[in-house]
C-alpha cells in the first residue's frame, strides 16, 4: 500500500512539473536577441555587412512568409511559424527556401537542436513574424528619414534622450533648452562641461535634480550638440 501511494505521489510531481514547464512564458524579443544575433542582423531596417554569415533576419522573415503555400491568408504566419520550428531544428537543402546563390554565400544553416528548446522556439518564430513585418519596416524607414533630416545636434539629443529631462521650450525637470542658451551664450564651454562632467544646482527650479555626465559622448558630439543648443 506504501509503495502505491510512493508511485501515486512521484506521478502527481512529475504532473505538476510538466504542467508548470507548460505555464512558462517565453520572452520572443529577448531569445532572439540571445539566440540569433551572433550570426542574424536584426535590425529594422537590416543594415548590410560583406562578412554576413546570415541574411538578415528581416529577410528571413519576409522570404519564409512569401513561401508559404496557402488558400487561406490565415493560416500564413502559424505555417511560417512551423516552418522555422522544424527548419532551424533539422535544417537541409531540400527544405531550404533560400536559392542556390544564397546557400552558396552562406552556406547551410547548422542545426540549433542542442542551443535552442522547443518552447523558446517556439516564442522566436512567432516574435519573428510579428515584428519583422511591413508596417513595422515602413515606420522604422520614417523614423529614420525624420533622423537623418534634423541637425545633427538634435539628432545627438534625441538619441542620448536629452529631451527627457528638458524641452526646446518648456521645464520639466531640467531648464528648457532655449533657457540654457540664453544664460550660456557667452560661455559656450560652460554648456560642454555640464554634458560631459554632469552638473547639480545650478538651476534653483529643478528641485536640486542633478545632470548625470555623458561621457560616452565624443568631443565632437559634445560640442555639436552645444553648438545646436546656443542656435536655439
Amino acid at each position: 500500500m506504501i509503495r502505491l501511494w510512493s508511485v501515486a505521489i512521484l506521478f502527481l510531481l512529475a504532473l505538476s512539473g510538466c504542467q508548470e514547464e507548460k505555464t512558462i512564458k517565453y520572452d520572443g524579443k529577448m531569445l532572439l536577441e540571445q539566440k540569433c544575433a551572433s550570426c542574424h542582423n536584426l535590425a529594422l531596417p537590416p543594415k548590410t555587412f560583406e562578412d554576413e554569415v546570415a541574411p538578415p533576419m528581416m529577410a528571413v522573415a519576409f522570404h519564409v512568409q512569401n513561401f508559404m503555400d496557402v488558400t487561406d491568408e490565415s493560416l500564413r504566419i502559424p505555417k511560417a511559424v512551423a516552418f522555422v520550428k522544424d527548419y532551424v531544428i533539422a535544417p537541409s537543402k531540400s527544405k531550404s527556401l533560400c536559392d542556390e546563390a544564397s546557400l552558396k554565400s552562406y552556406g547551410l544553416m547548422p542545426s540549433q537542436k542542442e542551443n535552442v528548446t522547443e518552447g523558446e522556439l517556439d516564442a522566436i518564430a512567432r516574435y519573428l513574424f510579428v515584428h519583422y513585418t511591413q508596417k513595422n519596416l515602413n515606420e522604422s524607414q520614417a523614423l529614420i528619414n525624420k533622423l537623418n533630416a534634423m541637425p545633427q545636434g538634435e539628432k545627438i539629443a534625441l538619441q542620448n534622450n536629452c529631451l527627457t529631462c528638458h524641452r526646446v521650450d518648456k521645464h520639466i525637470v531640467g531648464p528648457s533648452l532655449k533657457e540654457i542658451a540664453k544664460r550660456y551664450k557667452d560661455t559656450p564651454k560652460t554648456i560642454e562641461n555640464s554634458i560631459y562632467q554632469g552638473s547639480k544646482g545650478k538651476w534653483k527650479d529643478s528641485k536640486k535634480a542633478m545632470m548625470p555626465p555623458f561621457k560616452k559622448l565624443t568631443k565632437q558630439e559634445i560640442t555639436v550638440l552645444s553648438k545646436w543648443i546656443l542656435s536655439l
